[in-house]
């Protein structure tokens, strides 16, 4: 996704340069807050001969994950943790605003686009989409993911937890997931029996009451849909305004939220550029890792738990590599076994997305704010303020719906944009337009991933399988077919022109399915592949409490951990996962919260 900021690396060093004057003239005051540096390297441990090579708990990769469980668990003062993230920190000399790329909303596309801060992968050709190789961005800074994406805050339908609990993970359903939502949130319109009012995470809602944004859930709700005021509280189903996780204009990753709180504890070390290559046991019982940084190899122990939280990717490939998995194939590559369990990095599930394109009659959209001159001037007034265009990544309404009759909750999503994304935001955009991002929540397309080698440095294989069922193919059509009528409504007239994509000499089922194959592209939402589930499950991976089955001292915490991908964007229910299984590492009882009301739709006999 690509907004305001693209095209800024074309003419950074103009904004670099103003910024670096900036910085000359407020070091003395200290606006930057680079003393907080200071305060907090003593904290930041790079593993030095003084630190014990042993602690509690080691929790590897500081993502949306496992900066939750850093500050959880080292609540309890004598509780020691050590957190390890491959890649490096998300400020410069202590500062946030240094590191606008990470922090200014609107410049998100630079990290997504960028090796950096971000492990690059890429799947295998797709054989349903023309052969295509699919670019998937994961993070690696502290934040993890929460420090690349587009800050939308969605917590699913309260059926997707309620089908967990179904599906071998008692005590995840609703009853019990709601309450750690509300444990993790500050939303700025207050609590309520959804909303959280004194968590580390700050929720807030657009602020720029765009007439694109407004003509869009006007024509939604002209095509026949309902108006929700919280698609994360009683209803979900139709279209509002979203919730994003953007603090008084600065993104708010579970790093800002969770770990800068957290780092000047006594009983909390950290290292970034740290790649952990090996889970140690002794037999079955883990007792620590091995890893790399600066080119040495060392290890460090745990005398509790090592937790993975590298999300769905990474903890499935470091479990392989240390002998968790497949027996049949890690013997293939040389890998010792530890304990055979085949449902490691299977059940891959993700969700896939297309743009339709809007050409736009007024010049309203973000067209312009994309010309080097403004991009400075909207860069300027952020890094000096916190304000203006920069500080929203522009996605701020949404919504979602049932694809057809009998579809008891909805299974599309939009985002809208008043602006053209062209693939992945790595071209500029090249009009004035609009767009809606709309896929399929609940695909029957499954896929897996497996090691290319015994090398941690390798990427594994990755494999989504997209489009493999003619029920998700069928979905995607459904997907184009119901944005194109939202966006022929009336409140679109005085904006509309022709359409840019598909385009109008796309009509037929057949020539939908081809567009869909050539265009369609990941929403970055890698999930399930070390699902939860009972021990009986030959799939599972780990069990309700997040331990690794077969194995002693090993939890996952993660997206990896679903059992099967929830109905919206990924970043909020993963917060909800650690804050909750902290709780359980804890040893505490579940929070719980009974019969807190959920829309159904009257009827099911109709679409909408």
């Amino acid at each position: 996704m690509s907004y305001l900021m693209k095209g800024f690396k074309c003419h950074s060093s103009v904004v670099c340069k103003v910024a670096g004057s900036l910085f000359k003239a407020h070091t003395l005051k200290n606006t930057f807050g680079i003393n907080e540096q200071f305060k907090i390297s003593r904290a930041s441990s790079q593993l030095s001969s003084e630190k014990t090579d042993s602690y509690n708990y080691i929790i590897v990769g500081a993502g949306s994950a496992g900066c939750v469980l850093a500050n959880r668990l080292t609540e309890d003062p004598h509780s020691t943790v050590l957190l390890l993230e491959a890649g490096p920190k998300d400020t410069l000399l202590g500062s946030t605003r240094l590191m606008w790329k990470i922090h200014m909303p609107a410049a998100l596309t630079y990290n997504l686009c960028d090796e950096k801060y971000n492990w690059y992968y890429h799947t295998t050709p797709q054989r349903h989409m023309d052969s295509r190789v699919m670019y998937w961005p994961r993070g690696r800074v502290w934040g993890g993911s929460s420090s690349l994406n587009a800050m939308v805050y969605i917590r699913g339908h309260a059926e997707d937890y309620n089908r967990w609990s179904r599906e071998g993970a008692p005590g995840w359903d609703y009853e019990h997931c709601l309450p750690y939502f509300k444990k993790a949130q500050t939303h700025e319109l207050g609590p309520d029996q959804y909303r959280g009012g004194n968590g580390p995470l700050h929720v807030s809602r657009g602020k720029t009451n765009h007439p694109l944004h407004q003509a869009f859930l006007e024509a939604a709700q002209q095509a026949g849909y309902p108006f929700t005021d919280d698609m994360n509280g009683y209803q979900q189903e139709g279209f509002g305004w979203m919730d994003m996780t953007i603090h008084k204009g600065q993104r708010w990753s579970t790093a800002s939220a969770y770990l800068r709180p957290a780092i000047s504890r006594p009983n909390f070390s950290v290292a970034e550029k740290t790649l952990v290559t090996k889970i140690l046991f002794q037999g079955t019982k883990c007792i620590g890792i091995e890893y790399v940084k600066n080119g040495q190899r060392k290890k460090v122990f745990a005398n509790k738990e090592v937790i993975l939280s590298g999300g769905a990717i990474n903890s499935p490939q470091l479990l392989m590599l240390s002998g968790i998995g497949n027996a049949d194939d890690l013997k293939k590559l040389g890998i010792p076994v530890v304990c055979h369990l085949p449902g490691v990095g299977q059940n891959l599930q993700d969700h896939l997305e297309v743009y339709v394109q809007q050409k736009c009659t007024k010049p309203i959209t973000l067209y312009s704010a994309q010309k080097p001159l403004n991009m400075v001037r909207i860069g300027l007034e952020w890094l000096w303020k916190f304000t203006g265009e920069g500080a929203t990544a522009h996605l701020e309404s949404g919504g979602f719906i049932r694809s057809e009759p009998g579809v008891p909750h909805p299974d599309i999503q939009f985002h809208f944009l008043p602006s053209q994304v062209i693939d992945h935001g790595r071209v500029a955009s090249t009009m004035e337009a609009y767009q809606v991002h709309v896929g399929p929540m609940r695909s029957t397309s499954v896929g897996w991933l497996k090691l290319k080698s015994s090398d941690p440095n390798d990427h594994p294989i990755i494999e989504p399988n997209y489009l493999s069922t003619e029920r998700d193919i069928w979905e995607f059509r459904q997907c184009v077919k119901l944005t194109r009528e939202i966006f022929a409504q009336k409140a679109f007239e005085k904006f509309r022109g022709p359409e840019i994509q598909p385009g109008n000499h796309v009509q037929s089922d057949k020539d939908i399915d081809a567009f869909v194959r050539q265009k369609a592209d990941s929403a970055y939402h890698p999930s399930c592949t070390c699902k939860m589930g009972q021990p009986s499950d030959s799939t599972a991976v780990v069990d309700p409490q997040t331990k690794v089955i077969g194995v002693e001292n090993l939890r996952v915490v993660d997206a990896s951990i679903m059992p099967s991908v929830v109905t919206g964007n990924l970043n909020a229910p993963t917060i909800m996962i650690a804050e909750k299984a902290a709780d359980i590492i804890k040893g505490l009882p579940s929070l719980q919260e009974k019969n807190v009301p959920v829309y159904k739709p009257k009827t099911l006999e109709t679409q909408r």
